[in-house]
């Protein structure tokens, strides 16, 4: 028994030094962003921000262009998580569920596509938005990032797990193919739903390689952009400025943070399948 207390309490132990390894990064963050910059600069790791100030706060909406980046990154996130959800469905359900000729290569073509380095696209994606006149634009930040072949990947599985026998009962009352996806086996893969939503709009709010290569115009900045030109200096010279940085770092993270605390229990139960038979 005493034993069993012990290997207990070790292990307790050594999950809170790794959460504390893994949180003390953020919490540097939040205080960082309510000191000077003379009291971030000589002591950054103090987590205690005496006397605080809002400062850093006050300038990102006074002196930067903060709301118009956030507003961009929210059109972006918002468009880009729908066309996602709708495709990666749809995509899913018929790798998963539609007879045809060369589904199998289709589904290893998805496979391929989830091991290329996003970075080694870049320059493609570049020639490409230049081409089609979409450069510097919405639909330039938008189109390409639906395409995920991941969230197909995950789809098809979760469809997968539904019984046939829920599609065979729709067919014979009269539906077809797209009512039954739509009506029958879409309500019934709500986890996986959930969980492709909230990782498409994580994946396109902390997007920042696509936006460097896909627009120019700091009117369409979003905020990990104008959170990477602050950390090369940005408009106000090469100072630290480590407050001003960590404070858009900070409110740039709170949607996604509260997405997952919302959700969390979703996103877990994904994995569950559907119904079993």
């Amino acid at each position: 028994m005493t034993a069993h207390l012990v290997r207990r309490s070790l292990g307790y132990a050594v999950l809170t030094v790794l959460a504390l390894v893994y949180v003390f990064p953020f919490l540097v963050q939040v205080a960082n962003a309510f000191k000077t910059d003379g009291d971030a600069t000589a002591d950054p790791l103090d987590l205690l921000p005496l006397p605080g100030t809002t400062a850093a706060f006050t300038t990102l909406f006074t002196q930067l262009d903060f709301p118009r980046a956030a507003m961009n990154s929210a059109i972006v996130a918002v468009c880009v998580t729908i066309g996602r959800v709708f495709f990666d469905c749809l995509a899913g359900y018929a790798l998963a569920r539609l007879p045809f000729r060369g589904r199998s290569v289709v589904t290893a073509a998805f496979i391929a596509v989830i091991a290329v380095p996003p970075v080694v696209l870049l320059i493609p994606k570049f020639l490409v938005l230049n081409q089609l006149a979409i450069y510097d634009s919405y639909t330039g930040m938008i189109l390409p990032l639906i395409a995920d072949a991941a969230g197909v990947f995950i789809m098809k599985n979760f469809f997968e797990s539904v019984p046939r026998s829920v599609e065979e009962a729709s067919y014979l009352d009269g539906a077809g193919t797209f009512r039954t996806f739509w009506s029958v086996v879409l309500p019934m893969s709500r986890p996986a739903v959930v969980t492709i939503c909230i990782l498409s709009f994580q994946a396109s709010w902390n997007e920042l390689s696509h936006f460097v290569v896909s627009r120019s115009s700091p009117d369409l900045n979003t905020l990990t952009t104008l959170v990477a030109t602050l950390s090369n200096g940005g408009a106000f010279g090469q100072a630290n400025q480590y407050p001003l940085k960590l404070a858009a770092a900070a409110l740039m993270t709170l949607p996604v943070a509260l997405l997952f605390f919302v959700f969390q229990r979703h996103v877990m139960s994904a994995s569950e399948g559907a119904v079993k038979e």
